[in-house]
């Protein structure tokens, strides 16, 4: 479980076919971890790209800190991880809050990002959507307790649910992970959309409570396509080589030397 030093931090990381011509960053949604892609999506993504996934800070095993969830401070901490790894230019792919990350770090660093993946991004305005996010890292702690451990050994798994719960208690009760949520209440609405300049592709569930924010997105980014997956917020969940293919081959416009079979 490699844990790397960036900006001082510890940070929790995973690679994926490092020899690749172009790297694509994932970044998962607040209160889960890497493994959102790491089972299912960053395999299939890894046939072609360099595939980066990492903890966000205070998530999964990634180092605590108790401020800095602001969307400045988390795209610095994207930025500052590419630098570590030495990796100029970037794809971003980013779920749930960590769709915002790569809408902010693509609009902070143009030159670093070449195509952005936004996916069940929320209108952080929207005061249910902000809700689906705590009811989102339930599901994905159910599904990653039945899916991803042991489950003959139901130690292994009451362990895995003891750690992702105080996981959870610390960052709603010792940091200021929903103060900076709220704080970025309208990002959406005081961005300049004409400065957005990578090429984008939206992903939301048909039933997505999050799925008007997405259309209105496609209306708002010059260079953008919506692509709804059947399901709900919890689409990466829900149909997973679905979400990967179709990323695969949006990114493979700009990789000369993909092949044209993504399964």
């Amino acid at each position: 479980m490699p844990i790397i030093s960036v900006n001082d931090k510890k940070v929790h990381i995973q690679e994926l076919n490092k020899g690749a011509e172009q790297t694509v960053v994932l970044i998962h949604g607040m209160f889960s971890n890497l493994s959102i892609y790491y089972f299912n999506i960053a395999p299939i993504l890894a046939k072609h790209f360099h595939v980066v996934m990492f903890d966000l800070k205070s998530h999964g095993m990634s180092e605590r800190f108790t401020d800095g969830y602001d969307l400045e401070n988390m795209s610095s901490d994207v930025l500052a991880l590419m630098d570590a790894l030495h990796i100029e230019k970037a794809h971003l792919v980013g779920y749930s809050f960590g769709g915002l990350i790569s809408l902010k770090t693509a609009l902070k660093a143009p030159n670093r990002i070449n195509q952005l993946v936004v996916i069940e991004a929320p209108d952080p305005q929207d005061e249910k959507a902000r809700n689906i996010i705590d009811e989102y890292s339930k599901e994905f702690l159910e599904h990653y307790v039945a899916n991803f451990t042991d489950t003959t050994k139901v130690q292994m798994g009451k362990r895995q649910m003891e750690k992702n719960h105080r996981m959870y208690e610390f960052l709603f009760n010792q940091t200021s992970i929903k103060a900076d949520m709220i704080k970025e209440k309208h990002f959406l609405s005081e961005v300049d959309f004409s400065e957005l300049k990578p090429s984008t592709l939206l992903m939301y569930g048909e039933d997505s409570n999050c799925r008007p924010t997405g259309e209105w997105l496609n209306t708002q980014i010059e260079n953008s396509e919506l692509r709804l997956i059947q399901g709900d917020h919890n689409i990466p969940i829900q149909e997973p080589v679905l979400i990967a293919e179709t990323i695969a081959h949006f990114l493979s416009k700009s990789l000369k030397t993909l092949t044209q079979n993504h399964g």
